[in-house]
């Protein structure tokens, strides 16, 4: 299925923007394009919210037609146990993380005894946990972790377009994920020379414009015969000014559906 995550509203939601987009906006954003999916990843406000404050985002997703899923960073194991409460408050069936949180750093060996704790009860609740590539990991070694618990419960986020910061291809991490991934997040991304060419920018681009390879991971991964979501993000940078950026932000979102709908 194609999601949306809150990646695909980065500068809408920022205080830059003249005025922030709330989460029920980003919401009823994603049911304008059709859209049945939205992931709530790395939303800060997620984690002040009381308890009444979710209930009504939850409920406003089921309103208005759309599963969830969520996301966050760290695998330690009382983080883990939070966001698992918080995937059921939102019938959230996968929450994806990354080994690295903002305050721990745990080798391979910590976070297999932290995944080895949490785990249990994402299986008995029926709830996936996808851990993302990203440059602070080894792919191949995210890989032989998450292989190693041999649980339906445990996947890869695959997100290629993270792995270049580590001098690996994104190729190389599609097809080392393949067997494993559960979630993907899709953006398209590109190398510009920087001002004076000296030395070059990595971003995000419109999809299709950029270098990732997507027809690569479709059919190396097969996300649609085997149900892995989509989850459609961007690295935007800021274009100058408030409505340029979010006007473009709100382009390269339509460009990325529109894509993965030519595909299906």
């Amino acid at each position: 299925m194609i999601g949306l995550g809150t990646y695909a509203f980065f500068w809408q939601h920022s205080e830059r923007a003249p005025e922030p987009l709330s989460l029920r906006g980003a919401f009823e954003a994603t049911r304008e394009l059709d859209v049945d999916l939205f992931q709530i990843c790395d939303y800060a406000p997620l984690d002040g919210m009381s308890d009444a404050e979710l209930t009504d985002a939850a409920a406003a997703a089921r309103d208005l037609g759309l599963t969830i899923q969520l996301g966050t960073k760290g695998v330690e194991p009382d983080h883990l146990a939070r966001y698992l409460r918080l995937a059921e408050a939102f019938d959230a069936r996968l929450v994806r993380s990354m080994l690295y949180g903002p305050d721990s750093r745990p080798t391979l060996a910590e976070a297999s005894v932290w995944l080895r704790e949490a785990l249990p009860a994402y299986e008995a609740a029926g709830v996936t946990l996808a851990l993302e590539t990203y440059e602070q990991v080894g792919t191949a070694d995210l890989v032989a972790l998450v292989e190693s618990f041999g649980s339906p419960q445990l996947g890869v986020c695959l997100d290629p377009a993270n792995v270049v910061a580590r001098l690996e291809l994104p190729r190389a991490c599609v097809e080392l994920t393949a067997d494993v991934v559960a979630n993907v997040h899709v953006k398209d991304f590109a190398f510009d020379r920087q001002a004076g060419w000296v030395g070059f920018t990595y971003s995000g681009a419109r999809m299709g414009d950029g270098l990732h390879d997507y027809p690569h991971l479709l059919e190396t991964v097969r996300p649609r015969e085997r149900g892995i979501d989509e989850i459609v993000e961007h690295w935007l940078p800021w274009q100058g000014d408030p409505d340029t950026t979010i006007r473009t932000e709100r382009d390269w979102t339509r460009a990325t559906v529109d894509y993965l709908r030519s595909t299906s």
